[in-house]
């Protein structure tokens, strides 16, 4: 029988990637999760909106619907567990005008059958109610929704890995692997110190990089690596008091669920993102656009003081999708699709990334034979 250096290897250490090492972990695999960056969690995983989402809006049967309801209830007890700060604050989805209201009773019939608890329909004035300053027509409450610290989970993610005789490799990227004729793969890893390592079952979800990783494996079919789309978010920080307790999300827009507003941990307010497709990954936050962000907040916040937004950050979703397509589902690629025996190859894991990982890495775990 073949001796391998690791039982794993995942590929980035974001959110996705170390839940996936952790789900591995727990099924007794020594795992190493490399990551080309100085540090944990800083691609995707270190520009997104902190939110815990609820599951409401994702199509009947999707990985999305199945994995982020299960990735939720999964992520409020890991933080529970390891002491990782939350604010299951709620969300309310509004209608800012009356002919929006039809959209919330789709999206409501929508949660129901993705099994969201604790849904409510609420009229204008029961939303008024709960945030007097909203400007809405009638809304709908997902109390199971909130925001949490993404860097405190997967410094505990990072944590567990360890403790269960795992390694996170910073600073070594990826540079390709090769399937071995009795099984397993050997991986290069570059950086300071290049070295060669060897695998049982290989995962890769290295987020914004996932086409050229994919491209790097040996024998994995050109064919069946998705075209990369690079969808920039930017963000506007509130300067002044937060005027809401709850998210406050208009309804999606094509492509994402559109500028939203949140209070985070420390209890300041931020808008965001936006979504604009970019050729390559840009982080810059252009103050030009604030103008648009002031008109469209106001629709459901008239109150919105001049000159109270400064620009904040920005990020890239890796999506899978260009302006206009249908927004696909999450590809978890197994040997069934690509043909190699244990990898297992992510793409497009953007929203609800994050609150679905957890549940991703069980099925990742699953597609490698290795069960629930």
């Amino acid at each position: 029988m073949a001796e391998f250096d690791f039982d794993a290897v995942v590929v980035g250490a974001g959110a996705v990637g170390l839940a996936c090492g952790y789900a591995l972990a727990k099924r007794g695999q020594v795992v190493a999760v490399l990551e080309q960056d100085q540090a944990i969690g800083q691609g995707v995983s270190s520009r997104n909106s902190e939110v815990i989402h609820g599951g409401l809006y994702y199509p009947t049967g999707s990985l999305k619907a199945r994995l982020c309801v299960e990735g939720r209830r999964r992520l409020y007890a890991f933080c529970d567990a390891h002491h990782v700060a939350y604010d299951r604050c709620g969300k309310l989805v509004v209608a800012q005008t009356a002919d929006e209201l039809p959209r919330l009773d789709a999206i409501l019939e929508q949660a129901l059958t993705n099994d969201v608890e604790g849904m409510e329909r609420l009229s204008k004035a029961q939303a008024l109610a709960l945030e007097p300053e909203l400007a809405c027509e009638g809304a709908l409450l997902s109390p199971q929704s909130g925001v949490f610290e993404s860097h405190a989970y997967m410094l505990a993610l990072e944590g567990e890995i360890e403790a269960a005789g795992g390694a996170v490799v910073l600073a070594t990227p990826f540079e390709g692997a090769t399937p071995l004729d009795l099984g397993g793969f050997e991986v290069r890893a570059g950086g300071a110190e290049p070295t060669t390592l060897t695998c049982r079952r290989l995962v890769t979800a290295p987020g914004l990089s996932a086409q050229a990783v994919a491209a790097d494996i040996a024998g994995f079919p050109a064919n069946l690596i998705p075209q990369a789309h690079y969808g920039k978010g930017m963000y506007f920080r509130l300067m002044g008091k937060a005027p809401f307790q709850r998210l406050i999300y208009p309804p999606p827009i094509p492509g994402a669920l559109g500028t939203h507003y949140r209070r985070d941990m420390g209890g300041q307010a931020v808008f965001g993102p936006d979504l604009t497709f970019v050729d390559a990954p840009d982080y810059t936050v252009d103050p030009s656009a604030a103008p648009g962000f002031y008109r469209y907040i106001r629709r459901f916040w008239p109150g919105l003081p001049d000159g109270a937004l400064s620009p904040d950050y920005a990020g890239v979703r890796p999506k899978i999708h260009g302006p206009g397509e249908a927004q696909p589902d999450f590809r978890l690629d197994a040997e069934d699709v690509h043909g190699l025996p244990g990898l297992v190859a992510l793409f497009g894991i953007e929203s609800p990334g994050l609150t679905s990982s957890l549940a991703i890495g069980e099925e990742v775990a699953e597609r490698l034979g290795l069960g629930r």
